[in-house]
């Protein structure tokens, strides 16, 4: 079953719970010592947890979007959950500019062979260059 009242479902759990203890209860008269023991310290581990739930994540719908709520964490987690997303943007803005700089390195080398070779750079853009390469006029 269910429903959209989460009071109602809390309260639903909670008798479905006691329902549940009541018959183990009357079923542990039975058991030897040792089980009732092992059960017992069961429900203490149970109990506990029960009264110290992990605050988790949940979705809530704003206006036909639904967004990842943090629950009542503090400042410090809201932080902590957008570092790893400033951290990628960083990471991407680094390799950018590497790249970008490398490129222009790659590219000054270039230019530095054009400029500093035997041959003048109109001379790339003639047609007959490549029969220029091929009878050795290149100066390997």
């Amino acid at each position: 079953m269910t429903t959209r009242d989460p009071q109602r479902a809390q309260r639903l759990a909670d008798q479905f719970g006691r329902r549940v203890a009541v018959r183990l209860d009357s079923a542990a008269e039975e058991m030897p010592y040792e089980v009732r023991e092992r059960l017992r310290a069961a429900r203490v581990r149970a109990l506990q947890l029960r009264q110290q739930p992990e605050v988790a994540p949940v979705a809530v719908n704003r206006g036909g979007t639904a967004t990842l709520g943090l629950g009542d964490r503090g400042w410090f987690h809201r932080i902590a959950s957008v570092l790893p997303l400033l951290l990628l943007a960083a990471g991407l803005v680094l390799l950018h500019s590497v790249q970008s700089d490398r490129r222009a390195s790659e590219l000054a080398e270039v230019d530095a062979a054009l400029l500093t070779d035997d041959l003048p750079p109109a001379a790339y853009a003639d047609p007959g260059f490549v029969q220029f390469l091929k009878t050795g006029g290149g100066g390997d």
